[in-house]
């Protein structure tokens, strides 16, 4: 089969590998439909160290189920399903209580030769901890609708990751939002955010063509300045208080610097970008004199799932038009490219 390999900086190559096989009974095998490029992707394409072998990438799949292991019981051949991009049993401690990131029995996709998964930017994915991990989506077939399929495949990462910042921001009904970041998570943050009821929602972001999507998705304002002008811009769409809700879809530290400059005291930042960082500031000029609170991480996107797919299958939400570009997995190398190059949003990867 073929599958997405990166190499190096801006080196990525598909592969012909070996199938997938059942290494484990609660393993599954599911053929591809549809898998994407995340920007959390494009940090290794921007800076990893050269690798003889290549890494595995991709981590969001829909797909059909083609093979089960012995105590597989939640799905069957024949499946429609979304994978989370992590896997989980779903049963744990850490599970029940909606963290399924940090099951002790799962893990992330992608990696070395070697790695206990395989990466899902590839034509077939072997799917650990089947029972807690894929999710059957019923009445949908891989010739559905496209723009179905690529909301249905936000749900695998993008979306329930904006969904994600918001949800641990606690945001409500009347409350003010300020997103950081106009990158497809932003954007589902924006999303997100209106749907639980957000009465203002700032975005600051510089993109037109993403912001114009932000304000069809419920943002209320644009901010494009960066740095201490952004910052001044926010506090006077806020009447000077700040935002009691930061959503940080950026990762990188100007990011984080802007979610606590624009906070308001008391308030929340919620980070799901992935940080390019271990050191931050916490202290007095930060978070301690605002007396702030700093929450987020990797989305425990098997928790959202259940309420997610009928929203998407009634057409209350249509996270998939954050998709602006499709590719075939041969041509993978293209959309990193179109993504790095930010001449697309989000790509989507057809077999």
């Amino acid at each position: 089969m073929k599958a997405a390999y990166m190499f190096g900086p801006g080196d990525v190559r598909v592969k012909d590998v070996a199938m997938p096989t059942l290494q484990k009974p609660t393993d599954a095998i599911v053929r591809m439909v549809r898998a994407c490029v995340c920007g959390s992707d494009l940090h290794p394409y921007r800076h990893m160290e050269p690798h003889a072998e290549g890494y595995a990438m991709g981590h969001e799949m829909i797909g059909v189920v083609e093979e089960t292991g012995a105590d597989v019981t939640a799905v069957k051949k024949g499946d429609f399903v979304i994978a989370p991009f992590a896997y989980q049993d779903n049963t744990c401690v850490f599970c029940r209580e909606g963290f399924q990131t940090s099951c002790p029995n799962g893990g992330w996709y992608g990696g070395e030769e070697g790695a206990e998964a395989g990466g899902l930017q590839a034509e077939y994915a072997r799917i650990p901890q089947a029972n807690g991990s894929l999710v059957v989506v019923p009445g949908v077939t891989e010739n559905s609708d496209d723009a179905l399929l690529a909301s249905l495949l936000t749900l695998s990462d993008v979306y329930l990751t904006g969904y994600h910042a918001a949800h641990m921001a606690r945001v409500s009904a009347g409350d003010t939002v300020t997103v950081v970041g106009d990158g497809a998570v932003g954007l589902s943050a924006v999303l997100a955010s209106h749907q639980l009821g957000a009465k203002k929602i700032i975005l600051m972001g510089r993109h037109k063509e993403r912001t114009d999507l932000g304000r069809e998705f419920g943002a209320t304002d644009v901010v494009a300045e960066r740095g201490d002008e952004g910052i001044q811009k926010v506090l006077d769409l806020t009447h000077g208080e700040g935002s009691q809700i930061v959503l940080e879809a950026v990762g990188l530290m100007p990011a984080y610097v802007q979610s606590y400059g624009v906070v308001r005291p008391g308030g929340i930042i919620s980070r799901v970008g992935v940080p390019q960082y271990e050191e931050a500031p916490v202290g007095f000029g930060s978070l301690f004199g605002k007396n702030a609170t700093l929450t987020g991480g990797p989305a425990p996107v098997r928790a959202y799932l259940d309420d997610a797919v009928p929203r998407v299958l009634s057409g209350e939400i249509n996270p998939g038009r954050v998709f602006d570009k499709a590719v075939r997995l041969k041509d993978i190398a293209q959309g990193y490219k179109a993504m790095n190059d930010r001449v697309a949003l989000k790509v989507i990867v057809k077999p």
